[in-house]
């Protein structure tokens, strides 16, 4: 029986984009995170059938990451990923979604909203980049992993504020995704020292971000190590249509740490959108 890791193809430019695509309904876009070994499966395993019983969800490794090709010579940056987005949105016929970005996504999906609005119809941002901040020793230790099972492990322990997540069969299966080839050479290359210079790469213009017309949803775990709470209530702040919610006893994966309440209430947020077209 096939993976379910395993899923289709698309061609998105001059390289092949490796992308989960399941239900029927309006489209949401979900973008992952940066972390080493991440893909889109590794990141939205336990929400997309959730979200994929009202609504079409597209989940693509971007270039980089996952099973993606990584063409010769390319370009790790926010432009590339962007267009990378808009050229799958194309390439499957969808002319607006909804956007749901977790961390490095989240920055994405900000930039792709402020890019081409039109394109967007709601916006979910977790655990977001994309504002100006200093890097954190935990952002620091994820983007500066060098493969091993143990780093992997300390890894985890970062991400999730319930050890009861952070098993050994799960840190063996990022330590392995970590490793395929070409995947570590990868994000080597994304993220060299000193790494603060990527943070800053990934920042929108605030006034940018205050221009944003879309309704947004903030979502961020309070006890978030990788990824400072003080981010959200910035973008809550800024973005004038947008609401926040803090999950308590929660780190940086709240889509995983609390999958059926993240599920509902984006759900339930997309669904105003649904009623009220």
């Amino acid at each position: 029986m096939a993976s379910p890791q395993i899923a289709r193809r698309v061609r998105t430019g001059r390289f092949e984009t490796h992308v989960h695509d399941i239900g029927q309904g309006a489209p949401v876009l979900l973008l992952h995170g940066s972390g080493p070994g991440v893909s889109a499966w590794a990141n939205w395993r336990l929400v997309m059938p959730e979200l994929a019983k009202t609504r079409r969800v597209v989940a693509p490794d971007m270039v980089g990451f996952g099973d993606t090709d990584r063409p010769t010579g390319q370009a790790y940056s926010m432009d590339s990923w962007v267009q990378q987005a808009l050229d799958l949105m194309d390439a499957l016929d969808l002319p607006q979604v909804d956007l749901v970005g977790n961390s490095f996504g989240g920055a994405l999906a900000l930039a792709l909203a402020i890019r081409a609005p039109w394109r967007v119809r709601r916006l979910v941002l977790m655990g977001s980049v994309g504002v100006p901040f200093a890097i954190t020793p935990g952002l620091e230790a994820v983007w500066g992993y060098e493969p091993s099972l143990e780093a992997m492990k300390g890894l985890l322990d970062l991400f999730a504020y319930s050890r009861a997540l952070v098993t050994d069969e799960l840190a063996q299966l990022r330590y392995e995704a970590s490793v395929q080839p070409g995947f570590q050479e990868s994000f080597r290359a994304m993220f060299p020292a000193p790494r603060q210079a990527w943070v800053d790469a990934m920042t929108s213009r605030e006034a940018d971000i205050r221009a944003l017309p879309h309704e947004t949803l903030v979502i961020h775990g309070r006890e978030d190590r990788v990824i400072p709470l003080s981010n959200s209530l910035t973008l809550a702040q800024w973005i004038p249509n947008s609401q926040l919610h803090v999950f308590g006893h929660c780190g940086h994966w709240t889509q995983i740490e609390h999958a059926g309440r993240f599920a509902r209430q984006v759900s339930d947020f997309l669904a105003e959108a649904d009623t009220a077209a």
